[in-house]
């Protein structure tokens, strides 16, 4: 079993959804003149991420991330800080230009099958009740930011040991959700 720091809201025990939870601030890490960005809804799809593209705590393998209604998320302050770290990538990750924390990831193109939902971090968040992480996704990416392969046995096995499944990919349900708005879009879709 690897003992790797995967990520402090994995290391530190996952906390469960609190029910009628409605969402939260989110601050980046600047110590004056944070950027705030509420969030009017409860999360969902929370899970660890591996790729490469999305920001991590320092120390972290892993980034936390989680989706909310676009028209949710709302920057509440000092949003002249924040800058789009890829213009020319899929989720445009909105950081911050002193700290770098992400603070939401936007999709632009109306045809993508996430269209309308921000991924976000809610470790950014003092409030408690947020959807807890529930898989692992793009684990082998972490390869690509470092991680020797060898350990990766291990680091499958610890997400495993705290309850979370790990994919090179999305969820199967993600993965059926892409499939069937691409299937939709084709003309293919039938019915069962």
């Amino acid at each position: 079993m690897s003992n790797v720091k995967l990520h402090p809201s994995l290391d530190n025990g996952i906390q469960p959804a609190l029910q009628g939870f409605t969402g939260g601030l989110l601050r980046c890490h600047c110590a004056s003149d944070a950027v705030e960005v509420r969030v009017d809804s409860p999360t969902l799809h929370n899970h660890a991420c591996g790729c490469s593209k999305c920001w991590k705590p320092a120390g972290a393998k892993f980034a936390v991330i989680a989706v909310a209604p676009r028209d949710a998320v709302t920057v509440l302050s000092n949003g002249q800080k924040l800058k789009i770290v890829d213009e020319a990538a899929t989720i445009r990750r909105h950081a911050c230009t002193e700290c770098g924390v992400h603070m939401y990831g936007r999709i632009e193109n109306k045809g993508h099958p996430f269209y309308g939902l921000d991924f976000v971090h809610t470790e950014l968040s003092e409030e408690p009740g947020w959807s807890a992480p529930a898989f692992a996704a793009f684990v082998s990416s972490v390869i690509e930011t470092g991680t020797p392969p060898q350990q990766m046995a291990g680091i499958r096995q610890q997400l495993r040991g705290i309850g979370l499944e790990p994919y090179d990919c999305l969820a199967p349900e993600l993965m059926d959700a892409i499939s069937t708005h691409v299937a939709k879009q084709n003309g293919t879709y039938r019915e069962a």
